[in-house]
């Protein structure tokens, strides 16, 4: 095809970046851009700090984030950390855990990480197809003689199966905590995500509903594991010059929580605006067929911070399709967990035929799209995007060629 029909070619088809039309955007949308609280609160904060020269070795910003976190999960102790992965091998080691733990595939691969490095296998359980969760079902299923313990996560904020799993953890003697980088402000039947389990681990990192810029916290009410959490996060420092148990360095800084807090107090407009977009999405979103958007149940409190779409196999098209048209006009989509943990190295090396036990994990990491939200993101760009994703599948077969096309190596 010459130039000049290849141009004609594009000027009949729809007006799409991908037919060379003009982006929907100038400025990319994102997946998780930092939600920023009050920069004058924060600044104040940041000068202080600066003032008092403490910045870090617990000093009161982290301590006033710790009570605060506590307080709104419900919890007694909160130990705040230099990250969530951080956060996760630390209660693995805490609670002595060992053999093999199991865990989703459908989750990020930080959570399988944190046992690995604890030289723990991670064995991978399937999950549920409507929450994207845990199935008790499937974990009761891979519980060995080697099994110590169950990760449960609570994955888009939605809790896990909470109740079952925690039947079978009582049951098979079996440690159970859970992985809630996802979850904070958001509750199971009237109680908080943070107080399940042995203890829970919240993600503050900049993609978060609240960020520490970079953080995480433990949460829990035992308070025996919770003296044994600020030991090891502090070098096993019980004083100045006093050293009684093995530690690492797992401190949050000062900054880091003069930020939490900051982003602590605009926790509940941040949410709002996350709901707003996400109601934004269901009512454009509606209708069109096989496109299905993650509901967020309203009988628990939810931070909506992610707008998950499920393209199923009966889309006009299939899922990475539609994320290169989006991708063309700065709507910059993602495919959340793909390809799934079992699937990424090590573990692929190590169970070649995982994905044979986990069908369920295999179609959600095929089929699930995240949207761009957040306070970066208005209404106008939500009805935007929604009108690229009409197009496209309205068009399909003229899409399906041109991003053919676009595939093909230029002679």
């Amino acid at each position: 095809m010459n130039p000049s029909e290849q141009e004609q070619r594009n000027n009949s088809g729809p007006r799409l970046a991908v037919f060379g039309g003009t982006p929907a955007f100038t400025e990319a949308r994102h997946v998780g851009r930092p939600n920023l609280g009050d920069r004058a609160r924060f600044l104040t904060r940041l000068n202080d700090i600066l003032d008092r020269r403490w910045l870090t070795n617990r000093g009161e910003y982290v301590i006033e984030l710790e009570k605060r976190i506590a307080g709104l999960v419900g919890v007694r102790n909160c130990i705040l950390v230099c990250n969530g992965t951080v956060g996760l091998e630390l209660l693995v080691r805490a609670l002595g855990l060992r053999g093999e733990v199991i865990v989703p595939a459908f989750t990020f691969v930080a959570t399988a990480h944190a046992l690995q490095w604890q030289e723990i296998t991670p064995v991978f359980a399937d999950i549920d197809p409507a929450t994207h969760c845990l199935d008790p079902v499937s974990v009761e299923s891979m519980i060995t003689p080697r099994t110590s313990g169950i990760v449960g996560v609570h994955v888009w904020g939605r809790s896990c199966a909470v109740e079952e799993l925690a039947e079978i953890a009582a049951r098979r003697s079996l440690k159970l905590v859970f992985d809630a980088a996802h979850a904070f402000g958001c509750s199971h039947e009237g109680r908080m995500i943070g107080s399940f389990g042995a203890a829970e681990v919240f993600s503050f990192h900049a993609t978060k509903i609240m960020n520490t810029f970079e953080g995480g916290a433990i949460v829990t009410n035992d308070d025996r594991l919770a003296e044994k959490l600020r030991l090891m996060q502090n070098f096993g420092f019980a004083g100045y010059d006093r050293v009684i148990y093995v530690g690492t360095n797992g401190k949050m800084s000062e900054v880091c929580a003069a930020m939490g807090l900051t982003n602590l107090e605009s926790l509940d407009e941040l949410i709002e605006c996350n709901r707003r977009n996400y109601l934004s999405y269901r009512r454009e979103l509606a209708g069109i067929a096989g496109l299905r958007l993650f509901l967020y149940d309203e009988r628990h409190r939810n931070n909506y911070q992610y707008v998950v779409v499920t393209v199923g196999d009966d889309t006009a098209l299939n899922r990475d399709e539609l994320m290169e048209v989006l991708h063309a006009e700065n709507v910059l989509a993602r495919r959340y967990f793909f390809p799934g943990v079992h699937r990424m190295e090590p573990y692929r090396s190590y169970f070649p035929h995982a994905h044979l036990l986990l069908p369920s994990t295999e179609e959600v990491c095929r089929q699930v799209l995240i949207l761009p939200t957040g306070t970066a993101v208005s209404e106008e760009d939500i009805a935007r995007i929604c009108e690229v994703i009409r197009i496209a599948l309205d068009n399909a077969r003229a899409v399906r060629e041109r991003l053919a096309e676009l595939r093909v190596p230029a002679a």
